[in-house]
């Protein structure tokens, strides 16, 4: 229903949001409309702005229509018409005035400040959001969750028992984590008490909640939960899951517990995303030197901290030999 749709679009908001302090709004892949040049794979530019800002244009588009089974009109008339076929942006906008007369009379596509033409080839935020507040029901929990737990002081009873996270949807829980997320470091207390009230729950929930949850871990160097960070990433293959997490392991102070994970599960991986997280590790080091990780034992420690030699990578790799500068 409109609440749920107002609570992943929340959820998918924040992530371009996030996305965009880290790039920058000048950045010209937030554009819509990318200028491909000569040998860029399409693929490449494929990012939270395609998806995120383009659905805010089209939602834009549907308010213009005044009633939404207006647009779906227009929608199965524009699929129909170019289905098995190769379009571009300007297809879908002369489609739309087309099939809307009346809007392009009124000149829709120049009202100042939201031109099609600023929609897609500006850079920056969306030049309109929707209106989320119909997803209030939702998002309120979450919003009161994160302030009970980053109120000072703690109040961490009454925080574990606002809310049951086993009852969520996903899209709650994991607009929660990414608040955490956002204001990590946390204060030790505060990740303390958080381990011990979901860390067990969130053992058993899908992917996209789990590594919310190790991210958080790794950015507040939280010893004791690290050994679920080797196992997620000794089981998980998938490159949305385990580039994010290698990130964070190198950005702070554990790249030698990434090393030592990476060295025993690279054979496990697709030869891209094995380039890919070996392009991460030797990020101010030594080129990595290749290792057969048939060497390495399986009864490995729970983790490795410092640059010295383990028994579980005797043989295979010494830390010592990596310039580590964790």
């Amino acid at each position: 229903g409109a609440a749920f749709t107002c609570l992943e679009t929340a959820f998918r908001l924040d992530a371009l949001h996030r996305q965009m302090k880290l790039l920058g709004e000048d950045n010209p892949v937030s554009k819509l409309q990318v200028k491909l040049e000569p040998g860029v794979n399409p693929s490449n530019l494929m990012n939270l702005f395609t998806y995120e800002k383009g659905y805010c244009f089209v939602y834009y588009l549907s308010q213009l229509c005044g009633d939404p089974r207006h647009f779906d009109s227009f929608l199965r008339a524009y699929i129909e018409k170019y289905k098995f076929t190769s379009v571009v942006a300007q297809d879908l906008l002369d489609s739309f005035l087309n099939f809307f007369p009346e809007l392009k009379e009124q000149c829709v596509e120049s009202k100042a400040g939201l031109e099609f033409e600023r929609w897609l080839n500006a850079t920056g935020p969306p030049l309109a959001e929707p209106d989320l507040s119909q997803g209030s029901s939702l998002t309120r929990p979450v919003e009161t969750l994160f302030k009970l737990w980053t109120t000072e002081p703690l109040d961490s009873v009454a925080a574990a028992s606002s809310a049951d996270l086993t009852k969520w949807r996903t899209f709650q829980t994991v607009l929660f984590l990414d608040r955490l997320l956002d204001g990590s470091p946390l204060p030790h207390e505060v990740i303390k008490k958080l381990s011990e009230c979901y860390s067990s729950q969130l053992d058993s929930m899908n992917a996209e909640i789990r590594i919310r949850w190790l991210q958080i871990v790794v950015r507040n160097d939280y010893y004791p939960d690290l050994y679920k960070v080797r196992r997620f990433l000794e089981n998980q293959m998938s490159r949305m899951y385990t580039i994010p997490l290698y990130e964070d392991l190198c950005t702070g102070t554990l790249k030698s517990f990434a090393l030592e994970i990476f060295y025993q599960t690279q054979n496990q991986l697709h030869p891209n995303l094995r380039k890919t997280i070996q392009q991460i590790l030797s990020q101010g080091l030594n080129p990595l030197p290749a290792i057969d990780t048939t060497a390495v034992t399986t009864d490995t420690p729970a983790m490795v901290l410092e640059d010295k030699v383990s028994e579980a990578t005797n043989g295979a790799i010494s830390l010592r030999d990596v310039n580590v500068s964790a």
